[in-house]
C-alpha cells in the first residue's frame, strides 16, 4: 500500500498553463507515493503545469495504470473521484470512521517528504532556471530525500491496517 500526494513548485513563467489552484502561483506539480510499511519514496512522476492538471487528472494519467487489481492508494480528497475502486480517502461513503486517524498519519507522512523537497533553495523559491531542468533538479532532489531517510533523517512510523 502506498500514499500518494501531488506537490506543486513555483516557476517564472506566466500564462494559465502552469498557473496552480493550489498554491495561486504559476508552478510544476509532481506526484509522489510513498510506501507506507516503510516510508520510502516508491514513484515520482512529472512534471506537469499545475494549471491544466490536478492531482487526479496526474494519477489518472499514468500511476492508474501500474496498480494490480484491487489494488488501492492512500490519497487526499483531490482524489475523491477515483474513490473507492482505485483511492483510499477520508471522504469516501466506504471509508470506516474508525480509519481516519491512522490514515491522517499516513499522509502527515507524505507531506513531511513533500515539505523536505521544499527545504532545498532552488526548490524553495521561485525556479528562474530553464523548465526544462526542473526535473533534474526534481528527480535529484527526491534520489538525495531518500538517502537521507535510508540513513540518519528517517520518517516518523506509520502503523497501518489496510481493510
Amino acid at each position: 500500500m502506498i500514499t500518494c500526494d501531488g506537490t506543486d513548485f513555483q516557476v517564472y513563467e506566466h500564462g494559465r498553463k502552469c498557473f496552480s489552484h493550489k498554491n495561486k502561483k504559476s508552478g510544476l506539480r509532481y506526484e509522489v507515493c510513498l510506501n507506507i510499511r516503510t516510508g520510502d519514496i516508491m514513484w515520482f512522476n512529472g512534471p506537469y503545469p499545475a494549471g491544466y492538471y490536478n492531482d487526479m487528472n496526474i494519477f489518472r494519467d499514468s500511476l492508474v495504470s501500474f496498480l494490480g487489481p484491487g489494488e488501492r492508494v492512500e490519497a487526499d480528497d483531490g482524489y475523491l473521484g477515483d474513490a473507492p475502486h482505485h483511492i483510499k480517502c477520508p471522504m469516501s461513503c466506504t471509508n470506516p470512521e474508525s480509519m481516519k486517524d491512522m490514515q491522517g498519519r499516513a499522509r502527515s507522512r507524505q507531506e513531511t517528504v513533500n515539505r523536505r523537497f521544499k527545504d532545498w533553495g532552488i526548490l524553495k523559491q521561485v525556479f528562474r532556471h530553464e523548465l526544462t531542468k526542473h526535473a533534474d533538479v526534481m528527480y535529484s532532489v527526491a534520489v538525495i530525500t531518500q538517502i537521507a531517510i535510508d540513513n540518519n533523517e528517517k520518517l516518523f512510523q506509520v502503523d497501518y491496517c489496510d481493510v
